[in-house]
């Protein structure tokens, strides 16, 4: 039993570590002029699935303590959240996006044309949480709860942070201006009348990868982590 929980929170620590370290501007200049941009963050993301996967398992392996019950309905809201989820992080990774990560910064952002930040400013982050809290719900045991829920209160708190960053990099006109047409929350742009659905980059190839993602994810859910997808 305490084998387990050493193994959960040694991953855990050592995942925080990867997240908090290398993003520091010294060292990841650093990293970044002995191996550029494009090594480093293949390398860095390569590390990032590793440890994930290996928290999960953890997580997994981690001694049962029960904080509510399992009830077959609960395996669906996986499954209805997470094509969503898959879809914002397709659409979202290496889309021109000046306001959140898993982006790229162009120099000249058209707000008449934002792509997936005209539905949400971020798009990954809301992938994250909608992950997290889909999966929340048919894990209700402590380490499943700590794991889901990290993620979830930290999807909603780099929102907010990475807002005001791009605030205070930008300055308020320039805000204004590239704001207009995005929204914090999904499609709450609408809402207000600047929904602009125009300026999505290789949409094919997007959809093509959100198609093939979900389809693996679909085969390999059971066989890896032991737990089939689907209520039974």
């Amino acid at each position: 039993m305490i084998t387990g929980w050493f193994e959960f929170a040694g991953v855990f620590a050592l995942f925080l570590a990867t997240h908090y370290l290398p993003p520091r501007p010294g060292l990841r200049g650093a990293c970044v002029a002995h191996l550029g941009e494009r090594v480093y963050l293949a390398v860095y993301s390569l590390i990032s699935l590793v440890l994930l996967g290996w928290l999960i398992v953890a997580a997994g392996r981690a001694p049962f303590i029960a904080l509510w019950g399992y009830a077959p309905w609960q395996s669906w809201v996986p499954n209805l959240l997470m094509p969503p989820a898959l879809l914002l992080a397709a659409f979202a990774i290496a889309a021109p996006n000046p306001f959140s990560f898993g982006g790229r910064r162009p120099r000249n952002f058209d707000s008449e044309r934002p792509g997936i930040a005209g539905i949400t400013r971020h798009p990954l982050l809301w992938a994250i949480a909608l992950w997290a809290g889909a999966h929340l719900v048919p894990n209700g045991n402590l380490a499943h709860v700590l794991l889901f829920g990290f993620f979830l209160a930290m999807a909603f708190a780099g929102m907010a942070i990475l807002d005001r960053r791009a605030r205070r990099r930008m300055g308020a006109s320039q805000w204004r201006d590239q704001a207009r047409s995005t929204a914090l929350i999904p499609f709450a742009a609408a809402l207000r009348g600047d929904l602009r659905l125009r300026g999505f980059d290789a949409l094919p190839t997007r959809l093509a990868a959100f198609a093939a993602a979900y389809l693996v994810l679909l085969s390999l859910h059971g066989p890896v982590l032991g737990v089939s997808p689907f209520p039974v």
